[in-house]
């Protein structure tokens, strides 16, 4: 606290027990300090406080962990689920959303396609950014591979459960009180052009680690095997997936080498060429705009009716899209694509 901010406050008790009332008391201090020096709501607000019977001017001492603490957690989180919100972060640390975002933003990280990433990408970067582009566009050009390309990826689905409370009433006693609690699935998904290939929903809060990713991959391989046969005959399959820890570890590495899958070059931080990102995951965020999702089960039937109503046009216009987002990254110098 500085020192003009206890100067002020022993000027409020003062005019307090002088019997004066908050917003005269702000008036009067303003006069002397500056229009900025103390506002209304903070007048009233320890006014309330003197009048509870308090009279320390002195905050309270805050509890918990150093902030420093907290903002390595925030980044930690980050770094492990890029598609994670901001108000998810502040739940889960118990600190406020503000904080979350003030130390999001000075560690220089914004929302691009609800995916976290640098706001200035580094030379690097923009490096890796048009030179893997450009690899890729000659590469499609000599041997298309984009038919045999399958896309892994993850994002949150939200919904809301009602608990009960109990409020106090008048004589009739109490009566229980509805409220809005939100939880959210994790949705792991795998697609090419021509559909979904699967798809899981991951308990309440759970969350993908390299074991849970290494098992998911297996049920995937069964899967691919029922429903594309020629990928794994002939060993074409060409794996595409971002570049959270999980999907990075050694040990996926290692299990997508024993599966012999082809892993697709993808520059860090590039949600904008990412096709569940850029195209599906948007696709699926509109579909869920205005629906009230209550239940696990409301969640596993609206994926299952939206996956249903989608033809395989929807999903190769998204596949096939990519040279196209290539080429604009090249073009712009490796920066991020509206």
């Amino acid at each position: 606290m500085s020192e003009i901010s206890e100067k002020i406050r022993y000027v409020l008790q003062f005019y307090f027990d002088n019997r004066w009332n908050a917003s005269k008391a702000c008036e009067k201090i303003c006069a002397v300090y500056g229009d900025d020096a103390l506002s209304q709501s903070t007048a009233r607000k320890w006014f309330a406080r003197f009048r509870s019977g308090n009279l320390d001017v002195k905050n309270a001492p805050r509890s918990g962990r150093p902030i420093t603490d907290k903002v390595d957690e925030i980044m930690e989180k980050v770094q492990i689920d890029r598609h994670i919100s901001s108000h998810d972060i502040a739940r889960e640390l118990k600190i406020n959303h503000n904080t979350v975002l003030n130390h999001l933003h000075k560690a220089g990280y914004k929302k691009k396609i609800d995916v976290w990433v640098p706001h200035e990408l580094s030379e690097k970067s923009l490096i890796n950014r048009i030179s893997i582009c450009e690899s890729l566009l000659k590469r499609n050009e000599i041997e298309p591979f984009l038919n045999r390309m399958i896309v892994s990826d993850e994002k949150w689905i939200t919904y809301d459960t009602r608990k009960r409370s109990w409020s106090e009433t008048d004589e009739r006693g109490t009566l229980p009180k509805p409220e809005l609690t939100k939880k959210k699935l994790m949705l792991c998904i795998w697609w090419d052009c021509k559909g979904i290939i699967h798809y899981e929903l991951l308990r309440p809060g759970q969350t993908i680690d390299s074991n849970l990713y290494c098992q998911q991959l297996l049920r995937l391989k069964e899967e691919i095997e029922k429903k594309r046969p020629k990928l794994i005959d002939n060993n074409h399959v060409v794996f595409h997936y971002d570049s959270t820890k999980p999907h990075t570890s050694l040990m996926t590495r290692q299990k997508l080498r024993d599966l012999g899958w082809e892993v697709l070059m993808h520059p860090p931080y590039s949600p904008d060429i990412a096709p569940s990102d850029f195209y599906l995951f948007r696709s699926l965020q509109n579909s869920l705009s205005g629906i009230k999702l209550s239940s696990e089960e409301d969640c596993e039937k609206h994926l299952h009716q939206y996956f249903k109503d989608k033809t395989p046009d929807f999903y190769r216009e998204g596949i096939m899209g990519l040279p196209n987002k290539w080429q604009k990254v090249v073009s712009k110098n490796g920066q991020y694509l509206d």
